[in-house]
Formats: C-alpha cells, sequence, structure tokens
C-alpha cells in the first residue's frame, strides 16, 4: 500500500528535522520526504495541513495481560504509540519461549501497534530460580526484568546480572525495597500523615537503586533503571552514568505531572507504583530529562477494571491507564514547562528507542519502518471515561482538556488509527 501524508510538520528528532513537507510511504517502509518517488502514485493521502509528522511513540512500560492484548494496542494507536515494551508481568508469566512467541503472533495478527516482550528474569517472577535468558533472547525478549516484584535475594540478582552480561542482555529494575514499603500505599510525608495512609519513604527507591547501580558496576551489565521518582535517584543516576556504567532510565508521565498532595481527598485513580513524591521531586525529575539523566517518558500503562479502583485507597490497585494519554500529557508538560515540541518528542521516540535498542524504532529514516504519528497540537480534548479505548478507565486525568489530538496512525505501512473527525 502506498500512502502519502501531504502538507505536514514533519519533526524527526533522530535526523534534527523540522519542516512542512510531503511523507511517501510505500511496501511498509518511508520511501521519501519532500519530492515524491518517480512515478508515484498514492493508494491513500492524508491531508496533514496544520498537524505535525512524527515518528510513532516508543512507551517501554506497558502492562498488558493477554486478553485484552486487541483492545490494548488499539488504545495505544489512538494514542500515537507505534512501540510497546510488554512487561513480563503478563497471565501467564513471560518466562517461556512459548509464551513470548505466541504473544508477538497475537500482536503482529492486529497489524497495528509494535510489541517489544521484556522476559521475565526469573522463573514466575519469583525471585529464586533464573529463566532460561537465551531461549527468551532467541524468541524476541528485548531485555529481562521483574515487572513490579523485586529480587529478594542479593546473590539470585548478582547471579542473574552475570548471566546477563555475559551474553550482553538487558536487566530492567524498577528499584523499591519490599521491606521499606511494606503495606505503603503514598510518599511517605505530611500528606500520608495527614491521610492515615501508610507511607513508603523515598529510601525505599534509593536503597534498592544503590544495590543495583553497585551490581551493575560489579558486572557491567546494561541495566535500565524503570519509572524513576525521587530527587536523590536521579543524581545517583547521574552519577553512575558520569562514571561510565551502562545505565539508563526512564519516568512515568504521570509523575512529571502530579505530586502527593494531588491524592486530595482519597482518589483511588492517584494511587500510583511508585507513589506520587514531593514538588521538589517531580521539578528534579524534569530537570533530570532535561540533562539526559533520565532517558524516556513512560506511560506506566496499568489498566485496572473498575473494582479494584471503586475501594478504600489503601485496598485499591494501583496503577493508571495511560497509553492514549501519553502524547497529550507531554505536550501539556511542553507547554508548562517551555519545552521546545522537538525535544519533548525526542523523549517520546529516538531516546527510549536508543535506551531499549529498539533499532527499527523512534526515527523517519528513509527505508525505515513507516511508523508515524500524525497529530494537531493546537486541538484539544477532554478526558473522560467514556472516550477511552483501553479497558482500563482509571486514570488520575478524568476530566482534564489536554491539548493534541491524533488524527492517524500508521505502524508498518498500515494505517492503526484514523480519526473520523
Amino acid at each position: 500500500m502506498k500512502i502519502t501524508l501531504r502538507g505536514g510538520r514533519v519533526i524527526d528528532p533522530a535526523a534534527g528535522r523540522d519542516e512542512v513537507t510531503d511523507v511517501f510511504i510505500a511496501a511498509g517502509k518511508i520511501a521519501a520526504i519532500g519530492s515524491a518517488p518517480s512515478d508515484w502514485h498514492a493508494n491513500k493521502e492524508i491531508n496533514a495541513a496544520g498537524c505535525v509528522v512524527a515518528p510513532g511513540l516508543v512507551d517501554l512500560a506497558v502492562h498488558v495481560k493477554r486478553g485484552t492484548l486487541a483492545t490494548e494496542l488499539a488504545a495505544a494507536a489512538a494514542g500515537g504509540v507505534t512501540s510497546v515494551v510488554c512487561l513480563p508481568d503478563t497471565d501467564p508469566v513471560l518466562d517461556e519461549p512459548g509464551l513470548v512467541d505466541m504473544l508477538r503472533f497475537r500482536a503482529q495478527s492486529f497489524h497495528s501497534t509494535h510489541v517489544y516482550p521484556l522476559g521475565a528474569l526469573t522463573k514466575a517472577l519469583a525471585g529464586s530460580q533464573l529463566s532460561e535468558l537465551s531461549k527468551l533472547a532467541e524468541a524476541g525478549c528485548v531485555g529481562f526484568g521483574q515487572a513490579e516484584t523485586p529480587i529478594l535475594d542479593t546473590q539470585v540478582l548478582l547471579r542473574a546480572m552475570q548471566y546477563a552480561a555475559t551474553y550482553d542482555y538487558a536487566v530492567w529494575l524498577r528499584p523499591q525495597d519490599p521491606h521499606l514499603s511494606r503495606e505503603g500505599t503514598a510518599h511517605d510525608g505530611e500528606v500520608a500523615s495527614r491521610l492515615g495512609l501508610v507511607g513508603i519513604p523515598v529510601a525505599a527507591e534509593t536503597i534498592a537503586l544503590t544495590t543495583h547501580i553497585e551490581l551493575a558496576r560489579a558486572t557491567g551489565v546494561r541495566l535500565h533503571v524503570c519509572r524513576v521518582s525521587c530527587a536523590q535517584s536521579v543524581e545517583l543516576i547521574r552519577r553512575a552514568k558520569s562514571e561510565g556504567l551502562r545505565i539508563t532510565a526512564d519516568v512515568s508521565i504521570n509523575h512529571l505531572h502530579l505530586i502527593d498532595l494531588d491524592v486530595g481527598f482519597f482518589d483511588s485513580n492517584f494511587h500510583l507504583t511508585p507513589p506520587l513524591r514531593s514538588s521538589r521531586d517531580r521539578d528534579a525529575l524534569i530537570a533530570g530529562l532535561m540533562d539526559g539523566t533520565l532517558d524516556a517518558i513512560v506511560s506506566d500503562h496499568t489498566p485496572r477494571p473498575s473494582s479494584a479502583k471503586q475501594v478504600p485507597f489503601s485496598e485499591s490497585a494501583p496503577g493508571a491507564s495511560g497509553l492514549e494519554l501519553l502524547l497529550s500529557l507531554s505536550l501539556r508538560l511542553a507547554e508548562s514547562a517551555d519545552i521546545d515540541l522537538s525535544k519533548m518528542l525526542n523523549m517520546l521516540t529516538a531516546r527510549p528507542a536508543k535506551a531499549a535498542a529498539l533499532s527499527a524504532a523512534g526515527s523517519l529514516a528513509i527505508g525505515a519502518s513507516a511508523d508515524l504519528c500524525v497529530f494537531d497540537p493546537g486541538a484539544y480534548r477532554l478526558i473522560s471515561a467514556a472516550s477511552m479505548r483501553s479497558a482500563g478507565k482509571n486514570t488520575p486525568f478524568l476530566g482534564y482538556e489536554l491539548p493534541g489530538v491524533v488524527r492517524a496512525t500508521v505502524a508498518a505501512g498500515y494505517i492503526a488509527y484514523e480519526s473520523v473527525a
């Protein structure tokens, strides 16, 4: 299929491109930008005038259960996301090659957003026995992690990193000490104390992160730190990078907008993992993104049924649905923090693709996979449960009016989403 995207503002941060021009797609690839190839006849033309044409977004933190894969990939496409890293806490856990094969086959059959599986570092995420990492890598896993389940035995974690380093596999870990965070549901501060909630101290993250960094130093493994939430962690990662350690890191878009005060009157949509922290932490996270300490913004997409959120705050399941909101919330952040649009898109495309070593994603290079997002940065939309395509309607941004309406999403040359407006 041949597609022409006509007259859009083409922004490709990876190439430093920012100009109003045309994009031509053929055989699932980007055939040309600017002038049409010889003897060009498009099967479909999309008028992108007034819109931005950018690489499809790359989201490095998506929780998906097998039964909702089609729904969540449709939500991703509607949000301009064309590549997602699927965390290993699926049902069942991604700890066997056959399960990875099945996930990838189903994802490819939808001709929508690309799915890059993250394999379970340990069997059943139990933290005791290593998974067969080499076989999982052959099946297509781009790295190995524990999702939200930490490894309690440091000896096991050391051996896992040693094995991964031998084959240059990346290890993805979210730092949180399970003992310091036990039964906690909110940031350990004045808000949690006032509301009577069990707090999770900053030390729960920094102690675990220090361990991860020291083990990475000892083994030379590629370490990706997931969902950083506090200023101290940003400084630890900054220092580790300056020492030459192979470390990358991401931060949830929720933590770039919200702080612990936003929990308000026990609204369970604000029950997140890690917890929302102080305004000083939020400012440090934004600064870490701007100076390159943090590599990527992620949605940390965690859809929950309404029954899991319509309970008391401390009993609710943590997490928020975010695939459809990642672009809009990032554009809003760009407005409020005075961040250049190209720089913001870089944090959603080229930088996460580089951090996860996804060579096929994040750019508009000629001959690259035609993964693009066409959006109107000046159009606004009201976020409501009815408007969300994800099976999970749980988001702290219900009722917000956000910029950035996606007009079309192209994944590997297929039109994965097109607005009816």
